[in-house]
């Protein structure tokens, strides 16, 4: 599988959400991000979001946010596909922040449904073509995800989103794979919809979809990619091996609210990213124990 983006897949097939490190003071430590976004790249990851909600954006300044972006896109250059997570539930602070990723050289922009203050369709749709607007030029993935906003952007408002140039992918992240199916037959190939549930990267990719916004790339980036060429080439055998094989960590990093375990995950594999910050905690002792087993077993003997 090509590294690099094509028409289909504009961030590349396997995208990941990542995590942002902590120092032991509760600072973002940019150092270790920078390693990290490098050692992603070189381990199975085509592009990277920096501060969706993996990232921890709710705790994040502006300016924080901004600084990580920078240390990301300055450690990985043109070697992936950057993106800025740029939503808010403030449509102003969405347009503001989207303005300021493209001005800091973002490869594109991944915008949630605004949470929250659950809008109707008009106003999702409002919102989004004012982020839109606010950087023409910047390629947008939209991110739906009611479990966590309260809402969900409807494939009819999405198909109507796609006169906006600069609309060009969507994040799946509804728990089905019904959405990608209902965005297929409004949107066809105009549309490239990315699996946010690394569980159902496999059958998403059945039903049309080209990618994944993957959590478990952090620790397994190259048989996600693995398993994505292998149903790109034709061999489905090989593709739902993988799968499974993936499955038992997929489940794990997703026992608790994300990104608790994935951050104890790697600190388990000696990636000292620091706990998230509050109101979530750290993972407990329960949690550590079964990735512990998980990544034992999934690792190559």
């Amino acid at each position: 599988m090509s590294r690099s983006p094509d028409a289909c897949a504009p961030f590349g097939r396997v995208v990941t959400a990542m995590v942002t490190p902590f120092a032991a003071d509760g600072s973002v430590d940019l150092a270790l991000t920078a390693r990290l976004a490098d050692h992603l790249v070189g381990h199975g990851s085509d592009g990277l979001v920096v501060c969706g909600t993996t990232g921890e954006s709710p705790t994040l300044s502006w300016d924080e946010q901004h600084a990580l972006f920078a240390a990301v896109k300055g450690a990985v250059g043109d070697r992936a596909k950057v993106l800025a997570g740029s939503g808010s539930n403030c449509t102003a602070e969405a347009v503001e922040a989207t303005r300021q990723a493209a001005a800091l050289g973002a490869d594109g922009a991944l915008v949630v449904v605004p949470y929250y203050n659950k809008p109707p369709q008009d106003g999702l749709e409002a919102h989004f073509r004012a982020v839109a607007a606010a950087a023409p030029a910047l390629p947008l993935m939209l991110y739906n995800i009611p479990g966590r906003t309260g809402c969900s952007l409807s494939p009819e408002t999405t198909a109507r989103l796609l006169d906006c140039p600069n609309v060009v992918s969507f994040k799946a992240a509804s728990g089905t794979t019904e959405e990608v199916s209902a965005l297929r037959a409004l949107c066809g190939d105009r549309l490239a919809i990315y699996s946010g549930d690394d569980a159902l990267t496999l059958p998403m990719l059945a039903v049309g979809a080209v990618g994944v916004v993957s959590v478990a790339s952090h620790l397994a980036g190259p048989q996600i990619s693995a398993m994505v060429r292998a149903f790109l080439e034709g061999d489905q055998a090989l593709a739902l091996a993988l799968h499974e094989q993936l499955l038992p960590l997929c489940k794990a990093l997703f026992c608790t609210t994300n990104p608790i375990p994935v951050k104890a995950a790697l600190e388990l594999c000696g990636w000292p990213v620091g706990a998230p910050r509050l109101p979530l905690p750290s993972a407990p002792a329960d949690v550590r124990q079964r990735l512990s087993e998980t990544l034992a077993a999934l690792r190559p003997t």
